[in-house]
Parts: C-alpha cells; structure tokens; sequence
C-alpha cells in the first residue's frame, strides 16, 4: 500500500493558512488537498483520494464532513484521521479526539495508531447512508447537540433538562411497527427513536449509555413519555440514571422505564404510521414513512 495521504477540508469551517500551516508542521508537505462543497461535503472527494492511491484520508470539518469521508472509506484498507471543526464534532468526542486543537489533532494522526470502528447504515427510499453517530426522529440529537452553549457551561448537565422541557411542546406520539434482528414485529407506540453507533453527547452526556463504537452492534432509544410525571421520569432517566449516577456507581447496564426504553440490535426494521422528520449525525434528511438500519463491524479504521 502506498502511504499516500489526502486531506478533505470544509472551507467554511476554518481559515487555509492557518490549516496548511499546521498540516505542514505536523505531516508534511506530501498531502493532496481537496476542498468540499456545498453539493458534496467530502463523500466524492474521497471517493478521489481513494482512486489516487492514498492510504491515509484526513478529514477537516464537523460531523457531516467526517460522515461523508468514512462513507466512502467504508470496507477498504484506508486509515480516517479527523480534525473537528464543526459544533457537535460527536464522533470525535467519542473517540477522544483533541477539540479545538488542530495541532494536537493532527499529532495524533501522525502518531500511526489506528482503531477499528463500526459504522451504521440507514435504508431510506431504497438508498442507504451510512451514519457514525446516530440516526432517528423525535427529540433528538440535534436538539441536544444545540443545546445553549452559555447555559451548558454555567449549568452543565441541566442544560440538557432545560432542552428537553423547550422539546415538550412539539412531541408528538406516533404508532410504530417495529422489528429487531430476527425478532417478530412489534406494535409499539413513541415520539421518539434514536439508533445510534455511540452515545455521548456534548456537556459528556451518554444518551446511548450502552453504546460501544466498535462491539458490532447499535443501540436503541426510544421515548414515549406522556405527561408531566412521564417527562420528569424521562429527564430524570437520561440525565441521572443514565448519566450522573452511573458515571458515580460505574452500573453496567442502561436503566429503562415504562416511558424510556433501551435495546440493543444488529438490524432494526421500523415503519411509522405518520411519516416523521428525520436526521441523519444532527443534519436534518426530511420526513420518512419507514427506515432499515444495520450494523457494519469494523467498517472503518480510524487513527
């Protein structure tokens, strides 16, 4: 294998001096450079580093630059190095990636230590995506990841509860045929569904508590919390059973509720009775009737 390396950078996300400055230091001079766009955030550009011989693929953006990298790295032997740039920057921090520092990011990179991850994949309108963090509708992700940044860092963890209350208003429940693995179909009944990769969230939130990026399997959320009692019981499973107690008790498994359930699958088949906006790593994909998601083990080795 060659040890060619490309770099696929979001222009609107960081200054070009002060990027190739830094890749120079800490890479060197031997990298081809491609830009996204608007029409492609980074999925046809590696496509192209990829066809070019490069073994080692940077990717210099938020969440949908990386997504849209290790889309294309998937199954090949290519190494994916990540320099977040975005705000969520999600599968960064669950690979404990340096934030806000773009030589100590690519430090890393040049260190040559890389890990397998699994990668989601999502069947919407016969077209599948793949997904690093997370997928579903609802109150989700997205809402948390934009949580207010001020509040956040006066208030930490309850930053999150003030969220899920502003989320209340617009919960609506929806009946759902559910299917998971080799299972039969359920009839169940939520507002709320996230199939995730790993879990951790911005503020060191685990909303999929159970969520490893690389036991070839993904984690199930689903809400269905009705009513002041139900919400408190949800706010108080996500962010205290969930979260702060488990972090200080080390508990293994994720606690469910009448009104938060927790599972864990390879495959999962789900059909809505009324079609439900949908998000793909935070970035909104529009309204779905139905979506098929699978597991890839070891899609993707990350440095």
């Amino acid at each position: 294998m060659t040890t060619k390396t490309a770099l696929i950078w979001n222009p609107s996300k960081i200054d070009e001096d002060t990027l190739r400055s830094a890749v120079a230091e800490h890479i060197g001079d031997d990298v081809q450079w491609w830009e996204t766009s608007v029409e492609d955030p980074g999925r046809g550009m590696a496509q192209e580093a990829l066809a070019a011989g490069c073994s080692t693929v940077i990717a210099v953006g938020g969440d949908g630059t990386v997504r849209a990298v290790a889309e294309a790295l998937a199954g090949t032997d290519a190494l994916l190095g990540i320099v977040p740039q975005g705000t969520g920057n999600l599968l960064a921090r669950n690979l404990d990636v340096p934030l806000d520092d773009i030589p100590g990011a690519l430090r890393r990179i040049s260190a040559g230590e890389s890990r397998p991850i699994d990668l989601g994949w999502v069947l919407l309108d016969e077209e599948e995506h793949a997904f690093a963090v997370m997928v579903g509708f609802g109150i989700d992700a997205q809402m948390l990841v934009e949580t207010d940044d001020d509040l956040k860092d006066k208030a930490g963890w309850l930053a999150y509860v003030e969220a899920m209350g502003r989320a209340v208003a617009g919960a609506e429940m929806t009946a759902i045929t559910l299917t998971v693995d080799d299972g039969e179909p359920q009839e169940v009944s939520a507002h709320t569904m996230l199939i995730g990769n790993c879990g951790m969230l911005q503020g060191g939130l685990r909303l999929l508590p159970d969520a490893k990026i690389d036991d070839g399997r993904l984690d199930l959320l689903m809400v269905s919390a009705d009513g002041a009692l139900q919400w408190m019981e949800t706010v108080r499973s996500v962010v205290w059973d969930n979260g702060i107690r488990r972090l200080l008790t080390k508990d293994d498994e994720a606690v469910s509720t009448d009104s938060t359930q927790h599972l864990t699958a390879e495959r999962v088949v789900v059909r809505l009775a009324q079609p439900s906006m949908f998000e793909i790593d935070g970035e909104e994909v529009g309204e779905v009737s139905s979506f098929e998601v699978r597991v890839q083990a070891g899609a993707v080795n990350v440095l």
